[in-house]
C-alpha cells in the first residue's frame, strides 16, 4: 500500500514538474505569427499568422541561438505601411492607368485591321502563358487579403466571415503557387532568347513606345519583343525568383532548416517582390487588354494581324518577309 502512494505521489509530481516545463517553455516560444496557421478564429490574431507582427520585441525559441535582426523586424513591424504599398501597387497603378487611358486615349492601329494574320506563339507558348498568368492573378488577389485584409476587410466583416475568407485565402495561395513556379520556369527557358536587349530600346523608351497621341506619331523599332516587354520579362525572371525562393523557403522552413532570421528576410524579400510585381503585372495587363489595339489576339488565338505587327514590332515583320 505504500508503495502504491509512494509511486502515485511520485506519478502526480512528475506530471505537475513537466506541466510546469512545458508553461515555461511556451513562455518563450516564437509568438503565433512564426507558427502554423490555426483553425480557430481569434479576434485580432488570425492576420498576424501570416507572419505579419505587430509587436518589434518578438521572443525566440530556447532552440534558436540567434537574436532577431531589429533591422528587418524594424520594417516588418510596419504592418500599416506594408498593406498600404501592397494595394497601392495594385489599385493605385490601376487609377494612373485609366486616367491616363482617359487623357491620351489608346494606341489605335494607323492602317486599321489588315485581316491578314501572322502565327506569333505557339499553341505551347499560350498555354505556359495562362497557366503562370492566372496563378499569378490569384496569388495576388490572395495575398492582398493576407497582406492588408485585417485593415481594409475586416472592419467591415464579422469575425466568421474574416475567419473564412483568410483560410480560404491562405489554402489557395499555397496551393497556386506551384502552377506559378510552373509557369515561371517554362516561361524563362522558352522565352528567354527573344528578350536580350538592343540598341534600340533605348529609342523605344524615348519615345514611351510610341503610344502617346500627342504631336507627331512616331512607332520605334522593336524586334519580336519591344523594350518594354523585355523590361517586363527581366523584371518578372528577377523578382519572380525571390518570390519563389522566399514563398518555398516559408513554405517549407523545415526543409530548408530557416532560421528565424532567415524566415523574416525571406519575408520581407517576399513582401518587395510582391509590391513590383503586382504593379507591373497591372502595366502588363491593360497594354495588352485596352492600350494596345489589336494586342490581346496574340495570346488568345496566337496570331496577330499584319498592320498590328506592322505598327509594333517592325524588325521582326521585317525578318518574318
Amino acid at each position: 500500500m505504500n508503495r502504491a502512494i509512494k509511486w502515485l505521489s511520485f506519478i502526480v509530481i512528475s506530471l505537475l514538474v513537466s506541466t510546469a516545463a512545458m508553461a515555461a517553455d511556451e513562455a518563450n516560444l516564437q509568438p503565433q505569427q512564426w507558427q502554423p496557421i490555426k483553425i480557430e478564429a481569434i479576434a485580432g490574431d488570425i492576420p498576424e499568422l501570416r507572419g505579419m507582427p505587430t509587436d518589434p520585441q518578438l521572443l525566440l525559441p530556447e532552440s534558436v541561438p540567434e537574436d532577431a535582426n531589429e533591422v528587418i523586424l524594424g520594417y516588418l513591424v510596419a504592418t500599416d505601411t506594408i498593406a498600404l504599398l501592397v494595394y497601392a501597387s495594385l489599385f493605385a497603378v490601376i487609377s494612373l492607368f485609366i486616367i491616363f487611358i482617359v487623357i491620351n486615349g489608346i494606341s489605335r492601329l494607323d492602317d486599321g485591321y489588315s485581316g491578314k494574320l501572322i502565327k506569333r506563339w505557339s499553341g505551347l507558348s499560350i498555354s505556359v502563358h495562362w497557366l503562370g498568368a492566372i496563378a499569378c492573378i490569384f496569388l495576388i488577389l490572395t495575398g492582398l487579403v493576407l497582406s492588408g485584409g485585417r485593415l481594409y476587410l475586416e472592419p467591415s466583416m464579422n469575425q466568421s466571415g474574416w475567419a473564412s475568407l483568410i483560410g480560404l485565402s491562405s489554402g489557395l495561395h499555397e496551393l497556386m503557387a506551384f502552377p506559378f513556379i510552373l509557369g515561371y520556369v517554362l516561361m524563362i527557358l522558352m522565352w528567354a532568347p527573344k528578350q536580350i536587349p538592343a540598341s534600340y530600346d533605348l529609342k523605344w523608351f524615348a519615345v514611351l513606345g510610341g503610344y502617346l497621341n500627342t504631336g507627331k506619331k512616331h512607332h520605334p523599332d522593336a524586334g519580336f519583343a519591344n523594350a518594354g516587354e523585355k523590361l517586363w520579362f527581366w523584371v518578372f525572371a528577377l523578382f519572380g525568383g525571390l518570390m519563389v525562393i522566399s514563398g518555398l523557403t516559408m513554405m517549407f522552413p523545415e526543409t530548408f532548416v530557416v532560421t528565424k532570421n532567415t524566415a523574416n528576410t525571406m519575408l520581407l524579400v517576399h513582401i518587395v517582390s510582391t509590391i513590383i510585381i503586382t504593379a507591373f503585372s497591372v502595366v502588363h495587363i491593360f497594354m495588352a487588354t485596352v492600350m494596345s489595339e489589336g494586342g490581346m489576339s496574340n495570346m488568345t488565338s496566337g496570331y496577330c494581324d499584319e498592320n498590328w505587327a506592322k505598327q509594333h514590332h517592325n524588325l521582326w515583320f521585317k525578318e518574318l518577309k
